[in-house]
C-alpha cells in the first residue's frame, strides 16, 4: 500500500495546503538549512503550480521572492502508462556569477539553445567552467538528491521514476547515479566512439568554434558544449532514461574520460 497518492494527478487533486505539504517533501533538509529558508508555506518562497486536473507540477524554491532564479526547481508529470517522469531539476548557487545564456542578444528566450543561442553569454560561461544550459554553478547536489526522489516515488507506490536527460553531460551524470537508457543507449555509445581517436566527431573538435577545442574531445563537459554547437549534426534530443528504486544500473557510456 503506498503511503502517498499514485498519481502528480491525484496530488494535484488534493486541497491546497495537503498538496504542499506532500510536495515540499522534494525539498532537501540540507537546502533549508543551509540557505536559511525560512518558511516553505510561503507562496512566495515557494510557489507551485499544480492545478487540480493537471498532471504536472512545477516547484521553485526561493530564499528572497526577489530572486530573479530558484534555487531548486523541480518539474514532474504523470505518463500516460501510469509513470512518474522528472522532466527537470535544477538547483543553482545563488551567490554564483549569473550568465545569460537563456536570453539571446535580442532578449529572446533561447529555450536551452534551441531555438536562438547568446554566443557571447555562453563562451564566458564555458570558460568558467558551466555546461550548456546552465545560468549559474550548481550546487553540486544530485547526489544527494536522488534518496529523496527515491523515496518520494517508492511512499507513491512505484518501483522506479523516469528522467530526459537535456544534454550529453546530463546523461552521463545520470548514469553515474545509477540510471538505465529507456530510449538512447546505443546512441550515446555511437557518440563516445565518435569523440575517440579516428572518429567522426573527433575529427571535427578542430577549433572551429570556441565550443569545439582539439583538446576537449575526451572532456565530458566540453563534450557537451560541442554537441550544444551543432557537432552532430541533429539534435540531441529523444533520450529517456529511468533509476529503479534502490538499484545501480552500471552503465557507462564514456569509459576513460574526464569531467
Amino acid at each position: 500500500m503506498s503511503l502517498l497518492p499514485e498519481s502528480i494527478r491525484q496530488i494535484n487533486a488534493l486541497p491546497e495546503a495537503e498538496k504542499h505539504k506532500i510536495y515540499s517533501r522534494l525539498v532537501p533538509d540540507w537546502i533549508v538549512s543551509e540557505y536559511k529558508i525560512r518558511d516553505l508555506n510561503n507562496p512566495d518562497i515557494m510557489t507551485l503550480v499544480c492545478p487540480s486536473g493537471s498532471r504536472a507540477v512545477e516547484i521553485s524554491l526561493r530564499r528572497d521572492p526577489l530572486e530573479v532564479d530558484p534555487l531548486l526547481y523541480i518539474n514532474m508529470a504523470d505518463t500516460f502508462n501510469g509513470q512518474i517522469l522528472v522532466l527537470l531539476v535544477i538547483v543553482n548557487d545563488p551567490d554564483s556569477p549569473r550568465f545569460n545564456v537563456d536570453v539571446d542578444l535580442l532578449g529572446n528566450r533561447t529555450h536551452f539553445g534551441t531555438t536562438s543561442r547568446n554566443l557571447p553569454a555562453e563562451k564566458a560561461a564555458m570558460a568558467a567552467g558551466l555546461a550548456p544550459g546552465q545560468v549559474r554553478r550548481g550546487l553540486r547536489a544530485f547526489k544527494r538528491s536522488v534518496p529523496i526522489f527515491e523515496q518520494f516515488i517508492a511512499d507513491m507506490g512505484h518501483d522506479l521514476f523516469l528522467i530526459e536527460p537535456l544534454a550529453y553531460h546530463n546523461a552521463i551524470v545520470f548514469e553515474r547515479y545509477g540510471f538505465n537508457y529507456l530510449r538512447g543507449l546505443n546512441d550515446m555509445k555511437e557518440i563516445h566512439a565518435g569523440f575517440l581517436p579516428g572518429g567522426y566527431l573527433h575529427a571535427k573538435m578542430d577549433d572551429s568554434t570556441p565550443f569545439r577545442p582539439s583538446d576537449g574531445w575526451n572532456k565530458i563537459r566540453i563534450r557537451s558544449w560541442a554537441i550544444h554547437d551543432g557537432i552532430l549534426g541533429y539534435p540531441f534530443t529523444g533520450f529517456q532514461m529511468y533509476k529503479r528504486i534502490g538499484v545501480h544500473a552500471g552503465i557507462n557510456t564514456a569509459p576513460d574520460t574526464v569531467w
